[in-house]
């Protein structure tokens, strides 16, 4: 989508900064500037606003092999910020390009190469497209044989309350969702609106227990908290702090933290099913640390801006809060 940004104009008043944007398409985009292959699924206008979409995946080493080309008009987002608080947001989506995947548009099969599938989102909210994701993430989820595990599927609900009609039937996709996953990475806001009135620990908790071999809560300036179901049945419990920077607004962090830890597993090679239920209590540690700075560099820019793998590897001062 587009993310009209409010924004002043010198001598004009204000205005909006048309910024190319969403969840996982900010994911895909962390992950490309690590230097991690991958590939973006979906359906893009052929519209100058779709047309600004794929230039900046292709800018940042994004495949764009299974995009899908449409007529219809780009989904819009219109963008207000606010010192100190979290971002509002106003969505154009009827009848918009990517809103409009099909379960007839997927791909027979994901390319033999793919490793994991990321996705999340408001895409799971929208119709067909919400259709047409779980379609895929529960045949993918069942697609293992003797030979093959099957792909790590990673969530990321990123759930805006704004635009759900039904909670009930919305939380009743999100556990089956999270049942079909490898991996859950969740806000601590929304883990407020699935589990309200839960204690952050009891709610990753409850998520673990759905299906889930790993869940990740992000928790904004106290870092982020993990437990793992190892293959023996005991769970660990790992957190890492955030990494103290100047903060200019919190635009993709969620995101860029997401693309930081997939990547940090394939850089190592444990970007499978097996290496994660195998995964040690320091692995857990550095692969945590390594995304939260990772959305602190985001955090420290204006927009979704992931840094590169060499911002990254830079020694920060002040690590802990």
């Amino acid at each position: 989508m587009i993310d009209m940004v409010r924004v002043r104009v010198p001598n004009s008043g204000e205005g909006f900064l048309p910024l190319p944007g969403g969840s996982p398409y900010n994911t895909a985009i962390a992950i490309g500037r690590l230097g991690v292959e991958v590939m973006f699924l979906g359906k893009y206008s052929k519209d100058f606003f779709g047309e600004m979409l794929l230039q900046r995946l292709r800018e940042n080493h994004v495949h764009d092999d299974l995009i899908i080309r449409s007529e219809q008009n780009s989904t819009l987002a219109f963008v207000n910020l606010e010192e100190g608080k979290e971002p509002e947001y106003i969505f154009y989506t009827e009848g918009t390009a990517d809103r409009s995947l099909s379960i007839e548009e997927l791909p027979e099969k994901i390319p033999v190469e793919a490793r994991c599938i990321c996705f999340g989102s408001i895409s799971m909210i929208m119709e067909p497209v919400a259709s047409t994701i779980e379609t895929l993430i529960l045949r993918e989820n069942a697609r293992k044989d003797a030979e093959q595990e099957g792909l790590v599927i990673s969530f990321d609900p990123n759930i805006r309350p704004f635009m759900i009609k039904d909670k009930g039937a919305f939380i009743r996709r999100t556990e089956k969702l999270f049942a079909a996953s490898t991996i859950v990475k969740i806000s601590n806001a929304d883990l407020g609106y699935v589990y309200p009135g839960m204690d952050t620990d009891k709610a990753i908790e409850r998520i673990l227990t759905i299906g889930p071999r790993l869940v990740i809560a992000t928790l904004g300036p106290d870092g982020a908290l993990a437990l793992l179901r190892r293959d023996d049945g005991s769970i660990i419990s790992v957190s890492a702090p955030a990494v103290d920077v100047p903060l200019a607004d919190t635009i993709g962090a969620g995101d860029t933290f997401h693309g930081a830890f997939l990547s940090w597993l394939e850089i190592k090679g444990m970007m499978s099913r097996s290496a994660l239920a195998n995964m040690g209590d320091t692995e857990l540690y550095e692969a945590l640390f390594f995304a939260n700075k990772a959305a602190a560099i985001v955090c420290s820019r204006r927009g979704a801006e992931p840094p590169t793998r060499k911002e990254i590897d830079k020694d920060f001062k002040n690590k802990e809060k």
